[in-house]
């Protein structure tokens, strides 16, 4: 059975997100390198496809997370927070 390590603090826990996610984004370029220079095998491509859209739902993630914190200040000093689009 394997145990995974015991993370101190949030900060530690981010790093390791951060590296992880550098690793799958090391592992996209390295495929599509692969796919332009002498193809993908069907497994390779089911892969490519799955983080592809793995990384697209993050990118997402994180806009809607900067779009709702976002506020706007107008010329007259008000604030608004956006609206959440559906």
């Amino acid at each position: 059975m394997m145990t995974l390590p015991t993370v101190g603090s949030r900060k530690e826990c981010r790093r390791m997100e951060r590296q992880m996610e550098q690793n799958k984004l090391d592992r996209i370029n390295e495929l599509y390198r692969k796919a332009k220079e002498e193809g993908l095998t069907d497994a390779e491509k089911a892969e490519q496809q799955a983080l592809r859209k793995e990384y697209i739902e993050l990118v997402r993630k994180n806009l809607r997370g900067t779009l709702n914190n976002t506020t706007i200040q107008y010329p007259d000093g008000t604030k608004k927070k956006l609206k959440k689009n559906k």
